[in-house]
Formats: C-alpha cells, structure tokens, sequence
C-alpha cells in the first residue's frame, strides 16, 4: 500500500483510501449493492491527458470575450476566434466554451449590479432604447436584463417566469425585444434542452466506453429512481457509480461525472464543481471528472482527477452537434 501512495496527491489520500475501502464497509453506501457477483475486480487503465496551460486560458478569454455579448456567435464570429487562438495551444471548440463559461460567471456575479440599476434600466427601455442596447451598457445577459426591466414594473417572481415562457401574453413591443433578448443570449436563455440533449448523449457515450473495457457500474437514472423511492429525493448521484475497483492513472476512482463543457479554472465553475465532488467523495472517496472540451492544468479540485476526452469516440456525439447547428 506504500507505494500507492505515491500515484496520488497527499492531499487525496484520504478520499482514495476511501474508494479503495468502499468494498469493505458494512453497510455499504447508498447505490453499491450488497452482494457484487463476482465480486470487485481491481481494472487499471491508463488515461493520457491534455491540459490547457492557465496562462492560455487567461490570454484566450480576454481575447474571445465582448463586453454585453452573451449570444451564439456567427459563422463569422467563430471564424475571428478562430484566427484569434491560431497561435495558442488551445482548440477552437475549447476557446468557444470558455467563452461560455466566461459568460455564465459574468452572468451569475452581475445579477446584483443589473438589479440595482431596474429602474434607471427601465426608464431607457420606455424611451426606446433597446433591449441588446441596454445590456452592453451594464455588460449583462440580455433575458437578465429583460427580467429586471419586469421586475422594475413591480411584477413579481411567479408573473414574471409565466410571461417568460408564455412571451404572447406581453404587448407587440415586449414580444419582440423578448425575442431578440433570447435569440441573443446562451447564458440566461430559458430554453436548455439542446444543452441537455448534448449532455445526456455524451454520459451515455461514457457508458459504452467503460462497458467496452469490463468496468461494471451503476447509472445516474438507476440512483436518482432507487434514492427517490428509499429517501424521498436523490441525495448522491454521479454519473458512474463503478462496482468494480478502477484506478485510472494509478489513482482509485470510484465514480465518474461527465461534464459536457471545457474545464475551466475560473472560480464560479470550480467551486459548483467542487461542492458536488464533495457530496460524492464523502461516501465514495475518490473519483474523476470527464470534461468534453478538456480542462485547465490550473483547475484544482479535491477528490477528483480531471480527465478530458482523448480516449473516447466521439464521433456520434460530433455527428449529433453537427446536424442540430
């Protein structure tokens, strides 16, 4: 067991004590199942990774990153940024989602500045200004910004996502800002299913990549129906909960979690991820975290190694992007 030791962090000692222990704890934790037949067999496998340097990532956001645009970007877009990294150490699609992740964080931290300016926000959109107009002034996205011009009508929180998702219910002129405000922002716009659908397609393409190697495990939709049905909600559900005993790289993992984005190492991200990795490691111990678009070598997280997806055929979840763009 010594020389195990020195395959991981010393800080993680603990959480891979943990993975490589789970087997033996009586009563096992929620979703590891009692009797394992045959029993856990120990699988390694080796798992080359690629990690974006940080000071990549700073340089590269800077430069991808407009203020008060939050939307898709154009083929034209895509195409500057694209000449914009040429020299970076950094691919396109992983420039694009850092990009959107920068978004979502400037997202999430203007909140309270676009709410404290409501009314002055209010006050330009009745004398015409428009809605993409007033979100390059406060650098925010501009359904955010739609919601604090409702909410400076002094309408409340359950009329306002009512006329969110029923947009026929508000005057021609609000119909219409509403419109561009959604068609012009990936961050706050209330339709998430295409993101879902990419996410769903890429956990099951996890899934037959472990199968293909031996790796028993569990799936999230098998946790969430069994911890609903025993506690009431799901409480610890990762994407792969592994039954057999895996190290990747010579480290214990004990369940997997696929994030269907870049990883990068900003601190509203990181610290989402983290406090889910520790709802998981604390009855699991170690495990990993599969990013689509790669990670930043400046990302640390407890409990988790971070992996990206080299070793996994991607080719229908590429197929699926490309006829859904």
């Amino acid at each position: 067991m010594s020389n195990e030791k020195t395959k991981w962090d010393s800080r993680d000692e603990q959480t891979c004590r943990r993975a490589i222990e789970r087997f033996n704890v009586k009563p096992r934790a929620m979703g590891i199942p009692q009797d394992i037949d045959p029993i856990p067999r120990t699988i390694e496998i080796d798992w080359p990774v690629n990690p974006v340097p940080i000071d990549v990532q700073k340089r590269v956001g800077q430069l991808v990153v407009k203020r008060g645009e939050f939307g898709f970007l154009s083929d034209e877009g895509v195409g500057e940024i694209a000449k914009i990294i040429e020299d970076y150490p950094i691919t396109l699609e992983q420039a694009l989602s850092l990009r959107a992740a920068i978004n979502q964080e400037k997202s999430v931290y203007s909140h309270h500045r676009i709410m404290d300016r409501k009314k002055e926000l209010k006050r330009r959109y009745d004398k015409g200004t428009d809605i993409l107009e007033l979100a390059k002034i406060v650098d925010g996205p501009p359904v955010n910004v739609f919601r604090a011009i409702l909410s400076a009508r002094n309408f409340g929180k359950s009329r306002i996502k009512t006329l969110l998702k029923e947009p026929k219910r508000m005057n021609e002129r609000d119909q219409e800002q509403f419109r561009i405000a959604e068609e012009s922002d990936r961050v706050a716009n209330v339709d998430q299913t295409e993101t879902h659908l990419a996410a769903d397609l890429f956990e099951e393409i996890l899934c037959d990549h472990f199968e293909s190697v031996g790796v028993r495990f569990r799936r999230q939709t098998e946790l969430v129906k069994e911890q609903i049905a025993e506690e009431g909600r799901p409480i610890r559900t990762p994407d792969l909960l592994f039954l057999d005993d895996v190290r990747i790289n010579g480290i214990p993992c004990a369940w997997i979690d696929a994030k269907h984005f870049f990883g990068s190492a900003l601190s509203f991200p990181r610290k989402k991820t983290q406090k889910q990795v520790d709802r998981y490691t604390e009855v699991y111990g170690q495990g990993a975290i599969i990013y689509r678009h790669g990670f930043c070598g400046g990302l640390n997280l407890r409990g988790a190694q971070k992996l990206d997806a080299g070793p996994v055929d991607l080719s229908v979840l590429i197929e699926h992007n490309e006829s859904r763009s």
